[in-house]
């Protein structure tokens, strides 16, 4: 894959199937209008597709309870999602919403004759309600920490709403913009759940509990008090279930997501799933049941299994997804369709139990080897190696993924895919702090970060490096987020190893992140600890005059998560002690740019750290 093929990326999202109608959404990059296109397809059962929509991106598809209807989200040029609805049986798709900020994922009622969503409605005077710039918007006056996040922005002046539409475009409003809403389903066709702030945001918290609301209208009534946080509920077998994890205060970190499950009037709260080993992924989709039980995703190793787990309880039944990443799933009691990627593959539908998979225009990939070996005090490490093409010796890339609390998986991996054909062999490391290899893994960074997570990373590395085909003396690290932190940290403690590095995106001061950050009033406690010390002792920036090798300091100007000072800090370090070093800002992005930036500025990226390799690892 080279950086020019982005736009011959044709992605699977969600799937929707209702009897023998299965519809796929498609998201594809157009360089040349610098968007993303898609519309809905029609898979049938012999793996044939149809385009069945003709939008500019549709996506978030949900086919009523009674076969009828589909609802959807329409993105229209650069306007906001908007809700549609067609018939099933033909005719064209009319709107439902039309909200300033749009209107977020259609939920059915059991009926079908209303649906549910959360949309984010604008105070008077802001984002667009006038015909006036922002400049002409009123100061904000902010009395909490929680009042930004990345990829929204300022958020407390245009809260979450739930609402419901009937199929006549008649909206309501049924909670005032006074707390968050998320996640609604609905228990009857009279009451909708939803997750919630504790005490409904009175306070800043992490802790999510699920209330309840009718839908003709009314105050919210706490349903359900968890033992942490809740989210995407739905209501099976009589019994309400939801996703959660258990934690107190801020230590909400690096905590396996399970499956819970109580009475419809919410007692009874048990976790169905062991809170060591099972770790749900909620960006894979939301569960949902058949008639033995629920199915969803649980990150295992790398791999995005889909399951299915007993209403009683248990580790459940693999579906699909072995060696594979399940990205997104639906059934309808009868039918399993998921669209799983795998390591050659940006995503097919499969038709589980069949054996039948439908693939969409991809590219040609390089061949992804898996890693196993051991650190030095003797944990396990695991990862994978995408190699170029040719006998090599090839120089070598090492790649850290963000989060801490997530992996690189047994999916599709463009970057590594780019890097690669370029003739880079690509290690993938998954140290300790990763997602998918127990809780215990994922919390084995919480005050230790530059320790068990290097020796992990260093350990892989070298298992690599055993091999004929790698060149021991050519290697870069690079990293995005966590990854970014990792590439500073091991510049500056490991730099002999490396001939350059690409850091972006990082945590470089967790001083500065713990105000600047839109989730720093928390995290940089909840993981370094609150000793401003021990945080010093864990920030790369406090090493930079350890930092010698050739050194990029990549950003986005709008990233929250990560903001630019943590980019400029570290250039300014490196580029007054005379490190050879370069800055580069991408304008308008933010902390997701390598995800779902605009196609021009991701293959522009591509471009650049494929100069930058050129320039210090093939001399």
């Amino acid at each position: 894959m080279r950086p020019e093929d982005l736009q011959l990326l044709t992605t699977p999202g969600t799937v929707a199937v209702s009897g023998d109608l299965v519809l796929v959404s498609i998201t594809k990059p157009d360089l040349e209008k610098n968007t993303y296109r898609g519309g809905l397809h029609r898979v049938f059962p012999d793996g044939t597709t149809t385009p069945w929509t003709h939008g500019d991106r549709d996506n978030a598809q949900r086919i009523s309870p009674d076969g009828r209807f589909v609802a959807f989200l329409r993105v229209s040029g650069k306007s906001k999602p908007q809700l549609y609805v067609v018939p099933v049986d033909g005719g064209e798709p009319r709107p439902l919403t039309d909200l300033p900020l749009g209107a977020g994922a259609p939920v059915w009622s059991p009926d079908s004759s209303r649906i549910a969503f959360v949309a984010r409605v604008p105070e008077e005077g802001r984002y667009g309600t006038t015909d006036d710039g922002p400049e002409a918007e009123a100061p904000r006056r902010i009395t909490r920490l929680d009042y930004r996040v990345d990829d929204v922005g300022f958020r407390l002046d245009r809260r979450p709403r739930l609402h419901v539409v009937t199929l006549d475009g008649e909206v309501s409003e049924l909670t005032d913009g006074s707390f968050d809403v998320a996640d609604p389903a609905w228990i009857d066709d009279s009451t909708l759940v939803f997750a919630a702030p504790r005490d409904l945001g009175a306070v800043e918290t992490l802790h999510a509990d699920l209330y309840t609301v009718p839908v003709s209208g009314g105050a919210p009534s706490l349903l359900v008090r968890t033992a942490g946080d809740a989210s995407m509920p739905f209501v099976a077998e009589s019994s309400l279930f939801w996703l959660g994890t258990e934690f107190s205060g801020i230590d909400a970190v690096a905590r396996n997501h399970g499956l819970w499950k109580a009475s419809l009037d919410g007692s009874g709260a048990v976790r169905l799933t062991d809170v060591e080993t099972v770790d749900v992924e909620r960006l894979s989709g939301p569960p949902v049941a058949d008639a033995t039980g629920v199915l969803l995703v649980v990150r295992n190793r790398g791999a995005l299994e889909l399951r299915r787990i007993p209403f009683d309880g248990g580790p459940g039944e693999v579906l699909a997804g072995t060696e594979a990443a399940v990205r997104s799933f639906a059934t309808d009691g009868s039918t399993v369709v998921v669209v799983v990627s795998t390591p050659d593959d940006v995503g097919q539908v499969e038709f589980v139990g069949t054996g039948v998979r439908t693939a969409f225009p991809s590219v040609d990939a390089r061949r992804v080897v898996e890693l196993n070996g051991s650190a030095s005090d003797g944990y396990p490490v695991h990862g994978w190696l995408v190699l170029p093409d040719g006998d090599g010796p090839h120089p070598v890339v090492v790649a850290v993924h963000g989060g801490p609390f997530m992996y690189h998986s047994w999916g599709f991996f463009d970057e590594a895919q780019v890097y690669a054909t370029a003739g880079y062999a690509v290690v993938l490391p998954n140290p300790r702090g990763s997602a998918g290899y127990g809780q215990a893994h994922g919390q084995a960074v919480i005050g230790k970060f530059g320790t068990v997570d290097v020796d992990d990373v260093l350990s892989l590395l070298d298992v690599a490096l055993a091999r004929e085909d790698i060149d021991s003396e050519r290697a870069g690290v690079m990293g995005g987020s966590y990854g970014g932190f990792m590439t500073s940290w091991l510049s500056a403690h490991h730099g002999e190893r490396f001939r350059a590095a690409w850091s972006e995106r990082a945590v470089n001061a967790w001083d500065s992140f713990g105000g600047s950050s839109d989730i720093g009033y928390f995290f940089a406690d909840a993981y370094c600890g609150p000793d401003p010390e021990a945080q010093r002792a864990m920030s790369p920036l406090t090493y930079a005059e350890k930092i010698n090798i050739p050194f990029a300091v990549v950003h986005s100007e709008h990233d929250w998560r990560c903001p630019l000072e943590q980019a400029q800090r570290m250039f300014v370090a490196l580029k007054r002690r005379g490190v050879e070093t370069e800055m580069l800002i991408f304008p308008g992005e933010g902390h997701e740019l390598t995800r779902t930036g605009q196609p021009r500025h991701r293959r522009q990226r591509f471009d650049a750290v494929l100069e930058w390799w050129d320039r210090y690892l093939k001399a």
